[in-house]
């Protein structure tokens, strides 16, 4: 059944880990506050920095305020989760602790009258080939399972690894030209209309480019608008604007609310 309301609020890619305490209370203060303003609230993915097991929560003072920040929140609004690409391993355990609804990659909803597709974001990512390769390997469950059945430490090492590659890879693009770089790793037009076409709408909202905009965008004859949603940083104000936003969607319309804080 598709998920029908009359408001809501979209996140994605806050990144949550405790070296950022500043973006995590900005979204403890989201949870108590912003959240509970409409009927329901949609995390699109990447809520944590990485994920490796619902059984690793049980020993991260962090991990378990942030439960207990979300199960508050699911106390109010209805909140549901799609998974990104750093947390894809949340399971049911903390789906239950936390009272959220997993939506499965991509959805259709509908708020306010209006039918939206949503999705993390990643897999339209379709000019990556080699992470569109990995991402298809490590979404198989038995991957999946053998990964959950090795010792904490060695799936910490690993997560750590990949990050550490991810950074570099990152790296690699930015050296090179901007058109490259973005076309590397941006969505692609034809992934999205392809993704609007099996899910049929004219509306889009996904995260994981970190590039939030409004977009009206044309694929041979077919129509869409796409609206992008924000990562969050509160604690790096030297690489980059403190950032943090949210996707409002009521009877007035869609808009982007502004969540950062004045200092």
């Amino acid at each position: 059944m598709i998920p029908q309301h009359t408001s809501a609020l979209l996140i994605s890619d806050l990144h949550l880990t405790p070296s950022m305490p500043l973006t995590a209370q900005r979204f403890f203060d989201f949870c108590e506050k912003d959240g509970p303003q409409v009927e329901a609230v949609f995390i699109l993915g990447d809520l944590f920095e990485y994920w490796i097991g619902d059984d690793a929560a049980l020993d991260s003072p962090f991990q378990q305020e942030v439960k207990r920040a979300i199960a508050s929140l699911s106390t109010k609004t209805k909140t549901y989760y799609v998974h990104g690409n750093r947390d894809f391993l949340i399971g049911h355990d903390f789906l239950k602790k936390t009272g959220m609804t997993l939506l499965t990659d991509p959805s259709k909803i509908n708020i306010a009258g209006n039918d939206y597709t949503i999705s993390h974001g990643d897999s339209l990512c379709t000019a990556d080939v080699g992470y569109q390769i990995f991402r298809n390997w490590v979404r198989k469950p038995w991957v999946q399972k053998l990964f959950l059945r090795m010792p904490l430490h060695w799936r910490r090492s690993i997560a750590k690894n990949l990050r550490s590659n991810s950074s570099a890879q990152y790296q690699s693009y930015a050296g090179n030209a901007p058109q490259d770089r973005a076309r590397k790793t941006n969505v692609t037009l034809s992934a999205c209309a392809a993704l609007l076409r099996d899910l049929p709408s004219e509306k889009l909202i996904h995260g994981h480019t970190h590039l939030p905009a409004h977009h009206h965008e044309q694929f041979n004859e077919q129509t869409w608008q796409r609206w992008v949603l924000s990562d969050w940083d509160l604690d790096h104000p030297e690489s980059s604007l403190p950032k943090a936003s949210s996707l409002r969607i009521d009877a007035s319309g869609v808009h982007y609310d502004d969540l950062v804080k004045p200092q």
